[in-house]
């Protein structure tokens, strides 16, 4: 049996740099995952996309590469940030490709990512509650208590910048 991940296609884009075709995969995939399997119903088209940079993990599909795994990374001082810091959010792993622990090489690449382009910035998130583990395994805290975001509990978790 071959190892999923080491087959994965990876791409780190700017907004503007993303074609039709990875737009619609990402905006798909976030509808799949947040608003039908977790039954959210929110506003997932934020206006934040378009300032952020968005890591994706294509896999082999039937017809093309099938989208595995996404996240989006907002820059420090993006428009819905008050802090300087760098946010991580939109982390999801499609259906067909869970159980391969591509969640965890998407945070190492994000944060691999982050720490060339914005050194020393701190990064958060707003994870869902029974994911605190997974990220505190990448030197996220709690940040803030626990509270209810669209019918499930959240808490923004924070890893601080290394000049920090």
């Amino acid at each position: 049996m071959t190892d999923q991940r080491s087959e994965l296609e990876w791409r780190w884009k700017r907004f503007d740099d993303l074609t039709t075709t990875e737009v619609y995969d990402m905006l798909a995939a976030r509808s799949a995952v947040f608003v039908v399997e977790q039954n959210c119903v929110y506003g997932d088209i934020d206006g934040l996309d378009v300032d952020a940079w968005h890591l994706f993990a294509y896999g082999k599909g039937e017809k093309r590469p099938a989208l595995a795994g996404y996240l989006r990374v907002l820059l420090p001082g993006h428009p819905d940030e008050s802090e300087k810091e760098v946010r991580i959010g939109r982390v999801l792993t499609t259906a067909n490709f869970r159980g391969l622990k591509l969640g965890n090489a998407m945070l190492e690449r994000a944060l691999e990512h982050i720490l060339k382009q914005w050194p020393d910035q701190p990064v958060s998130l707003h994870a869902q509650a029974h994911l605190q583990r997974f990220y505190g395994a990448f030197g996220f805290v709690p940040s803030s208590g626990l509270h209810d975001e669209d019918g499930i509990p959240h808490v923004w978790m924070r890893r601080p910048g290394f000049g920090s």
